[in-house]
């Protein structure tokens, strides 16, 4: 596999936002979001057994068994369902976060996948595969649109209700750098949306530009 970095670092984002985490970031997307705030890992990095990446998660991670896999796009990588099996097999719980552009099951059932629709701000939308949400469990996975002004966030509002995402937890995040945090906050409100407001945590403890972390 292609490997950009692993650290460990606290979760900043989805349900599981604020546990200690072992991030595994692979190198490689396919897409070319606008606000995209992980550009360094579109090129370089270094090729790693599967058992090399597992051995490092656990000298790094000081006993967490909490594992991310993220990137770029984690499931480019022909490697990542064996990975995530033998992360599993040791007991770990398993994050994929994934753009939803690619198909969601080259992973393990048991990986709980963090799926970032694109809305249309990203300049990406087309490269939903809504085909997706059928490859889903509603009780372990989860959805995710970042928004970056008041279209997008009314066309996340209407995929929220036409395609019944209510069986789904689902975060709304305000990109960090051009969106109203408040703003978002009261739309949802306003609407009685039954969303999340996901804020990147790590950014707010951290140097947002700060890698590894």
């Amino acid at each position: 596999m292609r490997v950009t970095e692993i650290f460990h670092s606290i979760q900043g984002e989805s349900s599981y936002a604020g546990r200690p985490c072992v991030f595994v970031r692979t190198t490689g997307c396919n897409l070319r979001c606008v606000w995209c705030d992980t550009e360094y890992s579109f090129h370089g990095g270094r090729d790693m057994e599967v058992e090399e990446i597992v051995a490092e998660v656990g000298r790094l991670g000081h006993g967490c068994r909490l594992v991310e896999l993220t990137g770029g796009e984690p499931l480019l990588q022909k490697d990542a369902g064996e990975l995530a099996a033998a992360l599993l097999d040791r007991g770990y719980t398993v994050l994929c976060e994934t753009s939803g552009s690619v198909p969601v099951d080259r992973v393990p059932g048991d990986v709980i996948k963090i799926v970032d629709f694109k809305c249309p701000g990203s300049g990406e939308v087309e490269s939903n595969d809504w085909t997706n949400l059928d490859r889903l469990d509603p009780t372990r996975d989860e959805l995710k649109f970042v928004i970056v002004d008041r279209a997008d966030y009314e066309w996340a509002k209407a995929q929220f209700e036409c395609r019944s995402l209510g069986r789904f937890v689902v975060h709304f995040s305000p990109e960090f750098e051009g969106m109203d945090r408040r703003a978002l906050a009261e739309w949802i409100l306003a609407d009685g949306l039954p969303v999340r407001l996901q804020l990147q945590l790590h950014k707010f403890v951290w140097d947002p530009a700060a890698r590894g972390v």
